[in-house]
């Protein structure tokens, strides 16, 4: 592929990394494989990402890793990824290929409290969406008008997120709320000692992603998928350039 395809600083950072004997390829899912959509549900990562994903985990000494705010069971469904992929859920939180329980009786007390908060709060707020997950819940205003949407999240920041005992997350239009300290930036430092990786490329697309984009070091590569403020050295502006990329990671990696 040529730059008309992915830009040319980014290609030749792509086949830079391409040569690392162990490579470490970390993507968010929606918004960076799969468009964001209305109903969470309906999201699907694109075919030529499928495929470029599918091609780079066969490859050896490559490790995909998707690394989602999603629920891991949730994550396992809309993706429809299984091993060798290892999928990180809960922004770190929940990991495929640990068998370890996420949750001591502590927080699954303090996790059962949230939820009954949270609904309290939404209590059928037109467009407001709950989600809850293993550690915690998701509260989304996407489908909410304005006004509805800015007094949930300014409700939501004010109680439960500021309630001893559990993390908030702030995203695009949803804040994330966990009893256990998790971050993307946490579960890419753990992908990285488990495989050994000489290099990491991970992209993403929310200001979530913004700590995993500050644990990439030299060699790494960091991809931010749309606008906003970054700490990631290159830019696509969408799902369709993420393909891309990745086919040309992919041909790269398997032809070194």
């Amino acid at each position: 592929m040529t730059d008309a395809v992915v830009d040319i600083g980014l290609e030749e950072a792509l086949r830079r990394v391409a040569s690392v004997p162990r490579l470490l390829v970390a993507l968010d899912f929606d918004g960076v494989l799969s468009p964001i959509v209305a109903v969470p549900s309906d999201a699907r990562p694109l075919p030529e990402s499928a495929r470029a994903v599918e091609g780079l985990a066969g490859l050896r000494d490559t490790t995909v890793a998707l690394v989602s705010g999603r629920g891991l069971d949730d994550l396992r469904t809309v993706s429809g990824f299984g091993s060798p992929l290892v999928l990180v859920g809960s922004h770190g939180g929940e990991f495929s290929d640990s068998g370890t329980d996420l949750l001591d009786d502590a927080q699954r007390t303090r996790r059962a409290d949230l939820l009954t908060e949270l609904e309290k709060l939404i209590d059928g707020a037109p467009g407001v969406a709950l989600e809850r997950k293993p550690a915690g819940a998701a509260v989304h205003v996407r489908n909410a008008a304005p006004d509805v949407g800015e007094r949930v999240l300014a409700a939501v920041r004010s109680g439960p997120a500021a309630a001893p005992g559990v993390d908030a997350i702030e995203g695009k239009a949803v804040i994330d709320l966990a009893v256990v300290e998790v971050s993307k930036g946490g579960a890419i430092d753990v992908l990285r000692a488990r495989t050994g990786a000489d290099a990491v490329l991970f992209a993403g697309d929310d200001v979530t992603d913004e700590t995993g984009f500050a644990r990439l070091g030299d060699g790494d590569v960091g991809i931010k998928v749309g606008e906003g403020p970054t700490a990631a050295a290159f830019r696509v502006p969408d799902p369709v350039a993420v393909s891309r990329v990745l086919g040309v990671l992919r041909d790269a990696r398997a032809a070194r």
